[in-house]
């Protein structure tokens, strides 16, 4: 004989309306929460960009000011508010700033209400200008404008993929392959621009971004200084390691010289992530590591880091230092050799025969990235066990 079904197991024919309706109700929560810490956050970045600039306005040296601004407003801030204040995150905010100053913030408010807000109608914004008049100003999420500002070479481009990222309500993933695809100069060569807009306009598969992702963006969790099974930072911290012990375990060639090694170019700080030295090859060798796509970007900031270190950091009787940009990615890893600004075609040649085959480097980070994220998952599978 059947036994009758217990209520925890009867389901009322309308349960399956029921349950949707509360599915959608607490994804559009949770997509409203992230926007809504996306706007305190980027207003808040905006005013401590302010802040620095007009520190570094105020006195003489300014990139040594400023240098050592960040640095102790980084260890301060950390010590109370958490790891969302390193020097390179302070520099971001600092770049922000700089990107949109006060004046494009009047513009954009006086667009947006059809008449300048009482307390931005000055050239320059006022200091007590409200949060939720920045987030009018600067309607995007805060991963969007560190796109933004680090990734376009122009205020053109910069205005563009705003643009249209705020027309086509693109997510930061889609935002991230537009500008990895060089969208902006294939739009600027169409002869068709507006199919060509239209067309990018289309999102696709992988674009969208999660109610659980957005409000677990490592944005979003290191500015309410909430811990996440494993941000970006720290993976990108575990990377940068092992590809140390990786290259000083093939052998004598490599010595190591530095981690994050920083350098000025102009008014703007860089680092690169690991620097070593090729005693084959008698040159330095510098390492940049991406979490991304490899972009043409990226590229370019290898060779300008080369160039730099050719009239820095190279000693007499040294060879041209070489770049290696390491992409790891979820699906998979790249490897690339910035061997362009080499003097001849003999010594590129040479250089790819001594250093370490790309593919090699690329199963690496491959395998590196599949047992750090595999460790990840036990320590969440028995912190959820002991429950």
């Amino acid at each position: 004989m059947t036994k009758p079904a217990t209520p925890a197991t009867q389901a009322p024919a309308d349960y399956a309306t029921v349950h949707s309706d509360i599915v959608a109700l607490l994804e559009a929560a949770r997509r409203a929460a992230a926007r809504s810490v996306n706007a305190l956050m980027t207003a808040s970045y905006w005013e401590i960009g302010r802040r620095i600039v007009e520190f570094e306005q105020g006195g003489e040296a300014r990139a040594e000011r400023g240098q050592q601004l960040l640095e102790r407003l980084s260890a301060d801030l950390k010590q109370r508010f958490g790891r969302g204040f390193s020097v390179d995150n302070l520099e971001q905010m600092r770049l922000f700033y700089i990107a949109y100053p006060p004046q494009r913030i009047s513009e954009a408010l006086s667009r947006n209400s059809g008449d300048t807000p009482a307390d931005a109608k000055s050239e320059t914004v006022s200091r007590n200008i409200a949060p939720q008049l920045l987030a009018q100003a600067l309607p995007l999420s805060w991963s969007h404008y560190v796109h933004l500002v680090r990734r376009t070479r122009s205020e053109e481009e910069r205005r563009f993929y705003e643009a249209e990222a705020l027309r086509g309500g693109w997510s930061v993933r889609q935002l991230d392959r537009q500008i990895s695809s060089q969208f902006y100069t294939r739009a600027l060569l169409s002869t068709n621009k507006r199919a060509m807009l239209e067309k990018g306009s289309d999102a696709q598969p992988g674009d969208a971004v999660t109610p659980d992702e957005a409000i677990k963006d490592p944005y979003v969790l290191e500015f309410l200084n909430l811990k996440d099974e494993y941000s970006e930072s720290q993976l990108e911290d575990a990377l940068i390691h092992r590809l140390e012990d990786f290259l000083l375990e093939l052998g004598n060639d490599f010595t190591f010289v530095g981690r994050q090694r920083r350098l000025r170019i102009d008014e703007s700080w860089f680092r690169v992530d690991l620097l070593f030295f090729h005693r084959r090859l008698r040159c330095l060798v510098i390492i940049d590591l991406k979490l991304n796509e490899l972009s043409h970007a990226d590229v370019g900031q290898m060779h300008m880091y080369c160039n730099y270190a050719r009239e820095h950091w190279t000693l007499p009787g040294e060879n041209p230092p070489v770049g290696l940009i390491l992409c790891a990615r979820a699906k998979s890893a790249m490897a690339r050799y910035a061997l362009d600004g080499l003097p001849n075609k003999i010594m590129a040649a040479e250089y790819r025969t001594v250093l370490p085959n790309v593919e090699l480097l690329q199963a690496e980070l491959e395998k590196t990235r599949r047992e750090l994220e595999a460790r990840q998952i036990g320590r969440s599978a028995d912190k959820e066990s002991s429950l």
